[in-house]
């Protein structure tokens, strides 16, 4: 069993990929991340008004910092590129 004692929800995502892109980005940058919600998902794989949503979450004392990473992120301001040796920086 999950314990989600000390996390808090910083974002609700619709359908499987976007929950795994925020999930990824969040521990990219040292973000410790767990979702709720998605064991329904992969038994009743629907995602319609709001059911078969997961809740991403993490630390509380690190709320406020991945709430501002996932605005930025939609806004467009944050951005990666493949460096010479192959592998990719955030910009």
């Amino acid at each position: 069993m999950t314990d989600y004692e000390g996390y808090v929800v910083v974002s609700t995502v619709q359908g499987q990929f976007v929950e795994a892109q925020i999930k990824a980005f969040l521990e990219a940058h040292d973000i410790p991340c767990q979702l709720r919600g998605e064991a329904v998902r992969r038994i009743y794989p629907i995602s319609v008004d709001g059911i078969g949503a997961a809740e991403v979450l993490v630390p509380s004392e690190r709320a406020n910092e991945a709430r501002e990473l996932i605005i930025r992120a939609e806004r467009g301001e944050l951005a990666i590129r493949d460096t010479p040796d192959g592998t990719f920086e955030a910009l």
